[in-house]
């Protein structure tokens, strides 16, 4: 019901900053908020940032507040990234929720749809 496309990933110096995209098509009417997760080799996908609207808010792990910013509508999120590091280097994944109340919204099973993932890779 709710298409979404990630991109702008690529390869930076650490310290450099990427954007990341993402695009929603569908019903996104039934969007209640979205999210940004990782996934480094090896390790489980985490949580990054999230925002919601009406009224509108924004929340972030821990390892990138401070560094990352996730901003725009429901049809476009992005995720300002600056002060790259190396331990940020994963897939990246953008994700909708289309349920309301859900417990722990920082878990990946609160999401309903997933884009394909954009890789950032940065090197020391």
């Amino acid at each position: 019901q709710v298409q979404l496309v990630d991109s702008g990933g690529g390869s930076v110096q650490a310290g450099g900053s990427l954007t990341l995209s993402c695009a929603a098509s569908g019903r996104t009417e039934m969007i209640f908020d979205m999210a940004w997760f990782r996934q480094a080799p090896g390790k489980e996908r985490e949580f990054v940032a999230r925002i919601w609207w009406g009224p509108s808010g924004t929340d972030y792990a821990d390892s990138v507040k401070g560094r990352f910013t996730i901003s725009g509508a429901k049809s476009m999120v992005y995720l300002q990234m600056n002060s790259l590091q190396p331990e940020d280097t994963a897939v990246y994944y953008c994700a909708a929720s289309r349920r309301r109340g859900v417990y722990r919204p920082t878990v990946v099973d609160a999401y309903d749809d997933w884009g394909q993932g954009t890789q950032v890779t940065v090197s020391s």
